[in-house]
C-alpha cells in the first residue's frame, strides 16, 4: 500500500478493494459519471465560446474589449484556484465544488443576458472564478475518492471528455449562433450542469467530504495566500492590458503587473519551481510550460489560416479538430498500468512532439505547403500534450500528502493558467509589434477579399518559434520529475 493509500485508509470511508473494478466499476460508477459529465460540459462551453465571442463583441459594440472576454476568465480563475485549494483542504471538496458550479452558471447567465460589453466581461470573470473553484475541487475529489491505481484512468477520462466538445463544440455553437443567437450558447449550459451535479454530489459527500482528519481542529484560512491570489489575478490582468496597448504609457501597468505577480507567484507555487527543483516543483513548472506554450501557439493557428491562406473560420477551426482525438489517445496511453514505469520518459517524448508541432505549424505561410500540414502537425502536438498533461496530474497526486492535495492542485492549476496569460500576452505583444492584424481586422477578413494582406507573415513566425523553444525547455524539465513521495503522517492514537 502506498503512502497516499495508507493516509486515505485512515478516513471513515475505506478504499474499495481491487475486485470492485475500475473507474466505472460498481464502487465508482456514479461518482465517475458525475464528475466526468461536469468536465464534459465545461469543455463544451470552453470550445464553443470562441465561436460566439466575435458575434457577441460586435453586437455589444465591444471589439475594443474583445480580448478581455477571454483574459477575464483566466485572471479570476487564479483567485478561485487558491481559495478552492484552501477550502478543500480545510473542509473537503464538496462545498467549493458546489459554489464553483453555481458561480460558473451565474457567470454564463450574466454574459448571456449582457446588454453592454463590460457586463459581458464581468460575466466571464464570475464564470472564471467558478471554474477555478471547480477544477481544483475535482482534483481533490480524485485524490480522496480514488486509489492510486485508478488515478491515471480517471485523469485520462477527464482528457477524453474534451474529445467530442473539441469537434462538435464549434460547429454546434456556430449553428446556435446563426439560428438562435449567440446568447443561447451561454444560456443553454447552466441548465445542463444541473444533471451531473445532482448525480455527483451524493457520491462526493459519501467518499470525499470533510477534512482529511475529522478529529483535528479545522485549519484557519491562510489570509496571506488569499492576498497573494488577489495579487496574482490583478497582476495578470494588468499584464494583459499592457500587452493589448503597445504605447510607452503601457509600461506603467506592465511594471505594476510584474510587481504584483513576482511575489505572488513565489508565495503560491512550491519552493524551487522556477529553478526546476526535482520532484513536485518540476511537475508544477512543467504543467505551466506545456500548457502555456501550446495554448499560446494554438490561439494563433486559426487566425493564421484565415488571414494567410484564405480559409473560412469554420475550416480553420476544423483543422484542429483531430487534435482532440489524439490528445485523448495520449492520455489513454499514459494511463495504462504497464506504462507507469515509463511515464516520465513518455513525458519527455511528449514535450518534444509539442515543440516539433509548434515549429512546423508556420510552414503553411509558404504557399506551396498544403494547409492540411497544420492538421497533421497539430494532431502530433496534441498527442504529446495528452502524454504530458494527464501525467502531471497523476504525479502531483502521487507526490502530495492528502492534507496538501488541495494546495498543491491549486499550484498546478495556477501554473497552467498563469502561463497561459503570460505567454499569450507575450505572443500577442510580439504579434502586434511586427504588424499583426488588429482585433477588428480579424472580423473584417472573415468574410472579405484581400484577407491575406490583413496580417504580416513574419508576425506569426515570432509567435510560433519562441513557443517551440519554450516547449523544448519543457522537455528538459520533464527529466527532473522524479522525487520522493510524501511520508505518511502518524496515525492517530486509538481512543
Amino acid at each position: 500500500m502506498s503512502a497516499l493509500e495508507d493516509r486515505v485508509s485512515q478516513r471513515s470511508v475505506p478504499v474499495p478493494p481491487e475486485s470492485e473494478g475500475g473507474v466505472l466499476g460498481s464502487a465508482y460508477r456514479v461518482l465517475s459519471i458525475g464528475i466526468i459529465s461536469v468536465v464534459f460540459l465545461i469543455a463544451f462551453e470552453a470550445t464553443a465560446v470562441g465561436t460566439a465571442m466575435p458575434v457577441a463583441a460586435r453586437e455589444l459594440d465591444g471589439i475594443g474589449l474583445y480580448a478581455f472576454g477571454f483574459s477575464a476568465y483566466f485572471t479570476t480563475s487564479l483567485l478561485g484556484m487558491v481559495l478552492s485549494g484552501q477550502w478543500a483542504d480545510r473542509e473537503g471538496p464538496l462545498r467549493p465544488l458546489t459554489v464553483g458550479i453555481a458561480a460558473f452558471a451565474a457567470g454564463l447567465v450574466c454574459a448571456g443576458t449582457a446588454g453592454v460589453m463590460w457586463m459581458f466581461v464581468l460575466g466571464r470573470a464570475v464564470q472564471g472564478f467558478g471554474g477555478g473553484l471547480v477544477i481544483v475541487a475535482l482534483y481533490v475529489v480524485v485524490s480522496r475518492a480514488y486509489p492510486e491505481r485508478l488515478r491515471p484512468a480517471i485523469m485520462a477520462a477527464f482528457a477524453a471528455s474534451w474529445v467530442v466538445p473539441s469537434v462538435v463544440g464549434p460547429l454546434a455553437a456556430g449553428a446556435v449562433t446563426e439560428h438562435l443567437g449567440w446568447r443561447w450558447v451561454f444560456l443553454g449550459i447552466p441548465v445542463l450542469v444541473v444533471v451531473p451535479l445532482v448525480v455527483a454530489l451524493p457520491a462526493i459527500r459519501r467518499t470525499a467530504s470533510g477534512p482529511v482528519d475529522p478529529g483535528a481542529p479545522p485549519a484557519a484560512l491562510d489570509g496571506r495566500r488569499i492576498r497573494l491570489a488577489l495579487g496574482i489575478s490583478a497582476g495578470a490582468g494588468l499584464l494583459q492590458y499592457a500587452a493589448q496597448d503597445l504605447r510607452w504609457l503601457s509600461l506603467l501597468p506592465a511594471a505594476a503587473g510584474a510587481g504584483l505577480l513576482v511575489p505572488a507567484v513565489r508565495g503560491l507555487l512550491p519552493r524551487g519551481t522556477y529553478v526546476a527543483r526535482r520532484g513536485l516543483p518540476s511537475v508544477v513548472l512543467l504543467r505551466g510550460v506545456a500548457a502555456g506554450s501550446f495554448i499560446a501557439a494554438e490561439s494563433f493557428v486559426p487566425l493564421m489560416l484565415v488571414t494567410q491562406r484564405g480559409l473560412s473560420p469554420t475550416l480553420a477551426g476544423l483543422s484542429l479538430a483531430a487534435g482532440g482525438v489524439t490528445w485523448a489517445v495520449g492520455s489513454w496511453l499514459q494511463a495504462k498500468p504497464r506504462m507507469a514505469p515509463h511515464r516520465e520518459r513518455l513525458m519527455v517524448l511528449g514535450m518534444v512532439m509539442v515543440a516539433v508541432a509548434i515549429a512546423a505549424a508556420p510552414a503553411v505561410l509558404i504557399e506551396s505547403v498544403p494547409v492540411w500540414t497544420v492538421a497533421v502537425a497539430w494532431a502530433v502536438g496534441c498527442l504529446g500534450m495528452g502524454l504530458v498533461i494527464a501525467a502531471t496530474s497523476v504525479l502531483l497526486l502521487e507526490l502530495s500528502a492528502p492534507e496538501e492535495a488541495g494546495a498543491n492542485s491549486a499550484a498546478l492549476q495556477i501554473s497552467d493558467a498563469l502561463a497561459n496569460v503570460v505567454l499569450l500576452a507575450a505572443g500577442g505583444a510580439a504579434f502586434a509589434a511586427l504588424g499583426g492584424g488588429a482585433v477588428g481586422a480579424v472580423h473584417a477578413v472573415a468574410g472579405g477579399e484581400g484577407a491575406a494582406s490583413a496580417s504580416h507573415p513574419g508576425a506569426f513566425v515570432v509567435v510560433f518559434l519562441p513557443m517551440a523553444c519554450v516547449a523544448l525547455v519543457g522537455a528538459w524539465v520533464a527529466t527532473r520529475l522524479h522525487g520522493e513521495r510524501p511520508e505518511p503522517a502518524a496515525a492517530p492514537e486509538p481512543a
